[in-house]
Order: structure tokens, then sequence, then C-alpha cells
């Protein structure tokens, strides 16, 4: 896809975004779900093209973002972890020494 073709695809996704915003249907929370992966999707093309500044800026950004997304499923991962580990030092052999 060369570049016409893709700011033509950009164009009709942001007008028909707009036109359903005006017919009544919302996308605020997808978009504000999605809006740091794109960044952080930027910032990697960014680095790949030689823009490290800007490629590391963004994906900073963009992680940021994610991490107050995704905070509550970070704190559930960790305390899954913990819990496996409290389960498997029940579970070693007790004749292991330390």
């Amino acid at each position: 896809m060369n570049g016409k073709s893709a700011l033509g695809v950009l164009l009709i996704i942001v007008g028909s975004i707009a036109v359903l915003n005006f017919v009544g249907v919302h996308f605020g929370a997808i978009l504000g779900f999605l809006l740091p992966f794109i960044l952080v999707g930027f910032g990697v093309v960014g680095w790949m093209n030689n823009k490290k500044w800007i490629g590391g800026i963004l994906i900073a950004i963009g992680g940021m973002m994610l991490l107050g997304k995704l905070g509550g499923v970070i704190v559930l991962l960790l305390a899954i972890g913990l819990i496996v580990g409290g389960v498997s030092l029940f579970k070693k052999d007790k004749r292991s020494a330390y």
C-alpha cells in the first residue's frame, strides 16, 4: 500500500467514525482503549525508520497509558503469581537444604 492509498483509507475511517458519531453510535471507550496500542505501534514504526527520539517518546507515552488502562490486570497477574509461588514452596521436597 502506497502513501496515497494509506491516506485514503485513513480519511475514510475518520469520516466513517464522524458520521457514526453524528448518527448516535459512539466509539469513545473503544478508541480510548485502542489509542495506547496505536501510539506504541507508531513508536515501533518510527524506531524502525531510524527516528529513535520520536519512536521512543511515542512508545513511552503509549506504555504509560497502557499501564493506566491495564493496571487491574497487572495486579491480578501479580496476585496469581504470588499464590502459585506460595503453593510451590509448600510442595517442595522437604529434604532440600538452603
